[in-house]
């Protein structure tokens, strides 16, 4: 037996690495067998647990309290959206659209949608998408409410108006890039950029005669609420464009029939035309002789090129009635506007038009009218624009326009002492 043992320890010995090997291979087999038993044990009573109909309840419980009950929607409303369409976008039940709208219609056309207001929803998300509350803008001012009312399950309807506080606000500020970056940056809204543009467009573009360093006033009203929120902008009541060292003061005149912008001397800015219908563009190619950059020959070009980035806004240069507005062949989308018996205009190689904008309707001067575009024969985004004077295509970079009125008499006197109060009143803004 001794001599056995000690015969198989020697032959162990001699063989070690294959005898841990041996052990090695036992104990692997054994783990794995053991951790199968487990697992299937494992497994078995995680089945039972998910089964199980109290830890369903219970799952389903803390899921539900995870997921809000009541959702907030805010949409503002972009061109061209129907009252539908909004509500379907959201799925909200067809029921649910049909009691909002009979509740609405009754003081207000909802197809009379105004762009850039917000709706604001709040619905019941444990409960079929019910609505719970309901706000809709008639304006910046006016709104209506419907709250559900959960004894009846019908909306109750309220109006709320917002007062309006009219305040004055003066900016200044130094050219150093363009106006609009200017203006922007002092905090001036979009809209006020657009109109002191427009009314000091009868006498200079904004491209060739603004240099680096020049100067502008405006002071123009605005209407907040309460707290503070600007809810809409009014009239330029004063503005001067100083331009290489000289004043371009224009005042606001209001009173009825002569309502406009005034020079010092009582001289309606407003011509028969304005000098450029689009701001912040480059001249690109000028009224006269030239290659044309697509036909390759020599011809005449009977109109003026400003060229501008894809969807820049184009302005009606005069009041006036809209005789073409649809495709042009070469000049793509364009609109021709009479404004009177001896001048009209037309606007080439638009993108697309302004809303509303059609043939047979009257547009104003500075409204816009459409947008830059390339369509037609175009090489790139820009406006053809062309003057008719008596059925003659001539320069409008060279026409000598009729001056507005002038105020006299009364009027005029009327107009000296807005003037000075005016003047008074942007003095104590300067100071503070």
């Amino acid at each position: 037996m001794i001599f056995s043992s000690n015969k198989i320890i020697k032959i162990i010995k001699k063989n070690i690495e294959i005898t841990f090997l041996f052990l090695l291979l036992l104990i692997t087999i054994s783990s794995t067998n053991i951790y199968n038993e487990k697992k299937v044990l494992i497994d078995e009573n995680y089945k039972n647990l998910i089964n199980n109909i109290y830890f369903q309840k219970s799952i389903n419980e803390i899921f539900d309290n995870l997921v809000p009950r009541y959702k907030n929607i805010d949409h503002k409303i972009s061109s061209g959206e129907t009252f539908d369409k909004i509500l379907n976008n959201y799925s909200i039940p067809n029921e649910e659209i049909n009691q909002i709208k009979k509740k609405l219609n009754s003081d207000y056309n909802i197809n009379n949608l105004q762009p850039n207001l917000e709706i604001k929803i709040t619905i019941d998300q444990s409960n079929n998408k019910k609505i719970t509350s309901f706000l809709f803008p008639v304006s910046r001012t006016e709104k209506i409410q419907l709250i559900r009312n959960l004894d009846n399950n019908l909306f109750e309807k309220k109006t709320i108006i917002t007062n309006l506080n009219k305040k004055i606000i003066f900016k200044e500020g130094k050219i150093t890039q363009s106006l609009y970056k200017t203006a922007i940056d002092l905090k001036v809204q979009p809209n006020v950029i657009i109109e002191f543009a427009r009314i000091y467009g009868f006498q200079v573009d904004f491209q060739r005669d603004i240099r680096k360093n020049d100067n502008f006033q405006i002071m123009y009203e605005v209407f907040e609420d309460d707290e503070g929120k600007v809810f809409e902008t009014s009239n330029i009541i004063f503005a001067d464009l100083k331009l290489s060292g000289k004043n371009n003061a224009l005042y606001y005149f209001e009173k009825k029939g002569s309502e406009g912008h005034y020079d010092e001397n009582g001289k309606s800015v407003e011509k028969a035309l304005m000098k450029t219908p689009i701001n912040g563009a480059r001249l690109s190619s000028a009224f006269g002789m030239r290659k044309h950059p697509i036909d390759g020959f020599n011809k005449m070009h009977r109109g003026t090129d400003f060229a501008a980035p894809m969807g820049t806004p184009i302005m009606a240069s005069g009041s006036g009635l809209i005789t073409r507005a649809r495709w042009c062949g070469g000049g793509g989308n364009c609109i021709k506007i009479k404004h009177n018996s001896t001048y009209e205009t037309i606007y080439a190689h638009m993108k697309n038009f302004a809303r509303g904008i059609k043939e047979g309707i009257r547009v104003k001067q500075g409204q816009i009218i459409g947008y830059v575009g390339s369509t037609g024969k175009s090489t790139g985004p820009h406006l053809h624009y062309e003057v008719v004077v008596n059925g003659k295509k001539v320069n409008s970079q060279k026409l000598k326009l009729p001056s507005g009125k002038t105020l006299k008499g009364k009027e005029r006197e009327i107009f000296e002492v807005e003037k000075i109060k005016l003047d008074v009143l942007k003095s104590e803004l300067i100071i503070g």
